[in-house]
């Protein structure tokens, strides 16, 4: 279960070398009254060992399609579990839209003030707040509009709009592809996958009221289950924890993207507002969260694609790349947020604070 590899190109000390330096004796340290000496820096190995058994505690009990994936950006170590299995990653996949469309401006080819027209028909299954503003005229507005909405409302018809805009689910493709993200698919747009997966295919009337309900409610179960075990047996939008987590790390860095673009979307990151319950709902004092949250089709019990990835940032500047998939579950929806909430607290729980080089050197 448990892979463990070194990514962002990061080597870890072995054993032996880790050992010879905890060897080399220290010159004594005499403190001032009433101050202690600061605590030496955990050795990265034993950090991220302790987070591999906590992670795993965790998927092990939870149970259903679990992976989940921790990377420490600046050290470059990973724990998972789980964590190279592809899960459904539903509305995650709008960070790989908002990654094609800033990689777009920083071509030239578009900018944030690029008119788009939004008609009803090219508007989106499920949630799409955007769908208020859409009249018989249609509805005009920006790539930046979009992207805010797309990223931090996760609003589907807002996605939509960026992915014509761009070229289409292809051209995302092929910006996750060149970019050697792993193998993270887009697959081939929310009306699609999306009907598709309840055993139903796209009509335009599914855009509005009940309708899509309706429909997938009258159909008989067994059709209604096969095509969601369809659907998650090889899910068109699937990614492993392990190859979100490093993208997020690769963001971060600064690889992906311009220094503004990167800004752009790790701004739009710290904005978002799905998901009080997962991630954002383990921070302790001082932590703060960019993050991403995916939500799919609930058919019975059956829950499929409750997602949240994010960077995690202590107080001290580290930052942790995290993310976690629920690909399918029979767990309550407390239940879900929950175990997402706690590898939140598992990654707070095992870090230990960057010691100032001050205090370092004054120590010794």
């Amino acid at each position: 279960m448990r892979r463990g590899r070194t990514l962002l190109g990061g080597l870890m000390l072995g054993g032996i070398a880790m050992a010879a330096l905890s060897a080399v004796p220290s010159p004594p340290w005499t403190p001032a009254a009433n101050e202690l000496p600061p605590p030496p820096p955990a050795p990265p190995q034993s950090q991220r060992d302790g987070l591999d058994a906590r992670l795993d505690a965790l998927g092990e009990a939870f149970g259903g399609r679990v992976g989940i994936a921790v990377v420490n950006i600046d050290d470059g170590w990973a724990a998972d579990f789980n964590g190279l299995e592809k899960q459904p990653q539903q509305s995650v996949s709008k960070l790989w839209v908002a990654l094609t469309v800033l990689a777009a401006v920083d071509r030239g080819e578009l900018s944030f003030s690029t008119p788009v027209t939004i008609r009803k028909d090219d508007l989106s299954i499920f949630h799409q707040p955007l769908r208020e503003r859409v009249g018989e005229g249609g509805y005009t507005t920006s790539v930046a509009d979009l992207l805010r909405r797309a990223v931090t409302q996760s609003d589907n018809a807002a996605n939509d709009a960026l992915v014509r805009t761009v070229g289409g689910p292809w051209a995302v493709q092929v910006a996750v592809v060149s970019r050697n993200l792993g193998e993270i698919r887009f697959g081939p747009g929310e009306r699609q996958m999306q009907t598709a997966a309840a055993g139903l295919e796209w009509k335009p009337e599914y855009s509005f009221k009940r309708f899509f309900w309706e429909d997938r409610e009258a159909l008989a179960p067994e059709k209604r289950n096969k095509a969601m075990e369809t659907y998650l047996a090889d899910p068109p939008d699937g990614a492993s924890a392990l190859d979100i987590a490093e993208t997020l790390g690769r963001l971060k860095k600064g690889e992906l993207l311009s220094a503004e673009s990167t800004d752009y979307l790790l701004d739009l990151m710290q904005q978002t507002a799905t998901g009080s319950s997962r991630l954002k709902a383990g921070l302790a004092p001082g932590w703060t969260l960019g993050h991403k949250t995916g939500t799919g089709q609930v058919n019975g019990r059956l829950a499929t694609g409750y997602n949240d990835v994010g960077l995690l940032t202590a107080p001290d500047g580290t930052v942790y790349a995290v993310a976690v998939l629920i690909g399918a579950s029979r767990r309550s929806f407390d239940e879900r947020s929950s175990l997402i909430a706690d590898v939140a607290r598992a990654v707070i729980a095992s870090h230990r604070p960057v010691v100032p080089a001050s205090l370092e050197s004054a120590s010794r």
